[in-house]
């Protein structure tokens, strides 16, 4: 499904969710005419990016929704997630 389609862009974000990838296909317009360029990423569930985070010393100090400060729940689509390195 598009994320974007206007005059000079079109955008679609194709998810791999077994493998944790996701590539975002982008056709800009450039001088009249549509150049391709795919973004590939790979995300990383809320859980993954705490234990990276403990396993380098941290905790979790808050995890929002957005940057609003709205609960994160398990219905959020993003979130904003701040660890904090206790002194040593």
């Amino acid at each position: 499904m598009p994320f974007d389609v206007s005059e000079g862009h079109l955008g679609i974000d194709e998810y791999d969710v077994a493998n944790q990838g996701l590539v975002s296909h982008h056709y800009t317009k450039v001088d009249g005419q549509f150049v391709y360029e795919p973004m590939p990423f790979r995300y990383a569930w809320p859980a993954e990016l705490d234990l990276m985070a403990r396993i380098a010393g941290m905790r979790l100090r808050d995890r929002w929704a957005d940057w609003n400060r709205e609960p994160f729940t398990s219905m959020s689509t993003k979130h904003v997630s701040v660890w904090v390195k206790p002194p040593v």
